[in-house]
């Protein structure tokens, strides 16, 4: 005979119950069993309580998820309030009991409550967050140069267009920085705010105990009348051969440009670097520039292409109308949402001029499930695909190309952070 299974409370923790919850943290992302004492003074001073929640059995912590305040760009630049979803572990003695179920039930209930338009996060697993109404918005790509065959002449002393690249301190990256990412941001679909902490930790200025820290350099490139138009944050090993050779690599932390100019001059400058013959770019846009800006692009090699920001939408009408289009057209949405909290059927009327979105109860040109309407909604994806793959129901012939002649983008969606 079996014992029943005791009820397991999910709930958001109190500030004494953040050294459990970080335990809990640390042993479902399998960084060992135990929180240092600088560990949870750090998380006691960013992390809200009433948004942070925790499942306890008994008096133990066993699944933990946080929440925070977000903004993420919509296309066309205007921004939408943002539920922030990260820390989401559920320790192995505890799997399939609704945990997770639960704890998302719970925050998103909460999330459409106080009027954010969407959920977000960036998954570590790929089947986990579907069943929620999540889906792929953005999608990452990391390249490593192979900087010899790059095909760089090795004479360039710099940017030939008037402009300049300096390297500058972490207490310049404090005060040009935040600036230059706002820029950025308004202009990126899919971009995310940085909060202060963001720069404090990224620049070394906050340093954590848990955290391993290496000083990057910083490069800035400014255009010919001054104006900050990119920063890099990288670092370099320190490899070489057995005949003494040079073998390093750059890896790249952060490279923020708002021009075209800005890329190139930045991207040069890394594989122009003295024994650099490898630079590793960090995650960027699928469709960045870089491969192209090289004489050879085969020398910039995929590493790494996997999905990135994970959207839920919790109010359509406020998704659809915030962003922009640059065609004209009108479609008739059903949209399915099995946790009840958005679905519907929606006639959307859009044009460059802007969009409306209201309830409807004409016949649907498209059915798809609010994860897929996600998919569409930063123009990443194409409906005409996700029909070829039945997910979602083309009810009008056609539907689908005009779907994609409204939504999609000419360039794709990008968010350059994790969180």
């Amino acid at each position: 005979m079996t014992s029943a299974r005791p009820h397991i409370d999910v709930r958001p923790i109190s500030e004494d119950e953040i050294p459990d919850w970080a335990r809990a943290l640390n042993t479902g992302f399998l960084r060992g069993p135990r929180a240092t004492d600088a560990e949870i003074a750090d998380r006691g001073s960013y992390i809200v309580p009433s948004r942070t929640l925790g499942a306890f059995d008994a008096d133990r912590c066993v699944a933990t998820f946080r929440s925070f305040e977000q903004e993420l760009t919509a296309v066309g630049g205007a921004t939408v309030p943002a539920d922030a979803i990260s820390n989401v572990t559920v320790t192995a003695t505890h799997r399939r009991r609704s945990l997770l179920t639960r704890m998302m039930a719970q925050d998103l209930a909460a999330a459409k409550d106080r009027g954010d338009v969407v959920a977000t996060l960036i998954a570590a697993e790929y089947p986990i967050y579907g069943r929620y109404g999540f889906g792929p918005a953005t999608w990452a790509t990391e390249w490593t140069i192979d900087v010899p065959r790059a095909g760089l002449d090795p004479r360039r002393a710099g940017p030939e267009d008037g402009g300049r690249v300096d390297l500058v301190d972490s207490e310049d990256v404090r005060k040009l920085g935040p600036e230059l990412h706002e820029r950025l941001r308004r202009a990126q679909p899919g971009a995310i705010d940085r909060s202060e902490r963001w720069w404090q930790v990224t620049t070394g200025a906050l340093r954590l105990d848990h955290r391993p820290w290496t000083e990057p350099f910083h490069a800035v490139y400014r255009a010919a009348d001054g104006t900050v138009e990119g920063l890099a944050a990288y670092v370099c090993d320190d490899t070489w051969s057995d005949a003494k050779q040079p073998l390093c690599t750059a890896t790249v932390k952060d490279l923020v440009a708002v021009t075209p100019a800005a890329e190139r001059a930045l991207w040069f400058h890394l594989c122009s670097a003295d024994w650099v013959v490898r630079v590793k770019t960090g995650w960027r846009a699928p469709d960045d520039l870089l491969p192209l800006l090289l004489p050879d692009p085969r020398a910039a090699t995929i590493t790494t292409q996997a999905d990135w920001l994970w959207v839920r939408i919790l109010d359509v009408v406020r998704a659809l109308e915030t962003r922009t289009y640059e065609g004209t057209g009108t479609l008739v949405l059903e949209v399915v949402d099995r946790a009840g909290m958005t679905g519907g059927r929606w006639r959307m009327e859009a044009s460059p001029a802007g969009a409306s979105c209201t309830p409807t109860t004409e016949s649907a040109d498209l059915t798809l499930d609010v994860a897929e309407l996600a998919t569409l909604w930063l123009g990443d994806e194409s409906a005409v695909r996700l029909a070829a793959l039945g997910r979602v129901q083309e009810e009008r012939a056609g539907a689908a190309r005009v779907a994609d002649a409204l939504l999609r983008t000419s360039r794709r969606p990008w968010c350059p952070d994790m969180f």
